[in-house]
């Protein structure tokens, strides 16, 4: 199994930055790709961003293009994402996840967090 838990989120005006934080541990050997998905209220689950955990190739949805960056540190076991841009539409409870399988976009994503709130007020 693989544990994950972020950090990071919070209020912020349109226009703000945030940085989102996901720390991994357990079976971390297992982990192929870590991304960030997120679901506003009345929506569902979306794909926000991916990467590949060993050469760092990079995934996002086209909503956050240029606004958003995913990254990792392996020697910490950590995933991060750094929005900046935000608008109000971005206002969504953040989930880390973490998946054996590749491709990313194309596969399941197997270990999931628990969610940290996003708000982006107008």
């Amino acid at each position: 199994q693989v544990q994950l838990v972020e950090s990071g989120g919070g209020l912020v005006q349109a226009g703000g930055s945030l940085r989102l934080s996901c720390a991994a541990s357990g079976r971390t050997f297992s982990i192929s790709k870590m991304g960030w998905f997120r679901q506003a209220p009345g929506k569902e689950r979306e794909f926000v961003a991916g990467i590949t955990w060993s050469g760092g190739t990079q995934y996002y949805a086209d909503s956050v293009k240029c606004r958003f960056t995913i990254s990792r540190d392996n020697a910490k076991n950590t995933v991060h994402l750094q929005m900046n841009g935000l608008k109000p539409e971005d206002t969504a409870v953040y989930y880390c996840a973490a998946g054996r399988l590749l491709p990313v976009v194309t596969t399941t994503f197997d270990y999931w967090g628990q969610g940290t709130q996003v708000t982006v007020s107008s």
